[in-house]
């Protein structure tokens, strides 16, 4: 599979709307190829530009960081993408087999300070402050040398 694709989408038991599964390789462009196969795929939940715009910086974020830090140094791996969609709030898994975090923590997502002149100000840095500002419930975990992220979305559709 080169190209970010849904490989199933099944209805779990208790929920209306079906899991939305993806595997794809953990390279940019397919990254790329994830996210506008995603939005698709949200297509028929109902959502407001705004929900689709934060979910695709949280999922942006968080997959390009798998892709720039996980599999840094020439490793290569799949990402996989559980998406399940439930009242107001969408649930996410994303794993991958790639360097884990350090210290095994997520990182706090501070801003840096701006007390400086804009040239001066720091090209990179701001993705982790917009994940934990626009996901909520998020866990890491490090099992069977996988990195699992969960987390979830609120949003005002999916109703």
């Amino acid at each position: 599979m080169r190209r970010g694709k849904v490989v199933s989408s099944r209805r779990r038991r208790g929920h209306l709307l079906p899991e939305i599964l993806f595997e794809f390789p953990g390279e940019n462009l397919s990254v790329r190829h994830a996210l506008a196969q995603l939005r698709h795929e949200l297509s028929s939940l109902a959502l407001s530009a705004d929900d689709l715009g934060s979910i695709e910086i949280v999922l942006g974020e968080v997959l390009n960081n798998v892709v720039e830090h996980a599999y840094c140094e020439g490793a290569s791996g799949s990402i996989h993408v559980s998406c399940v969609p439930s009242v107001h709030v969408l649930r996410f898994k994303v794993e991958d087999q790639g360097v884990m975090l350090p210290f095994e923590e997520l990182p706090e997502g501070e801003l840096p300070s701006f007390d400086r002149p804009l040239a001066a100000l720091p090209e990179g840095g701001f993705g982790w402050y917009l994940v934990r500002n626009l996901a909520c419930d998020l866990v890491y975990q490090r099992r069977e040398h996988r990195n699992i992220l969960a987390f979830s979305i609120p949003v005002e559709g999916c109703a």
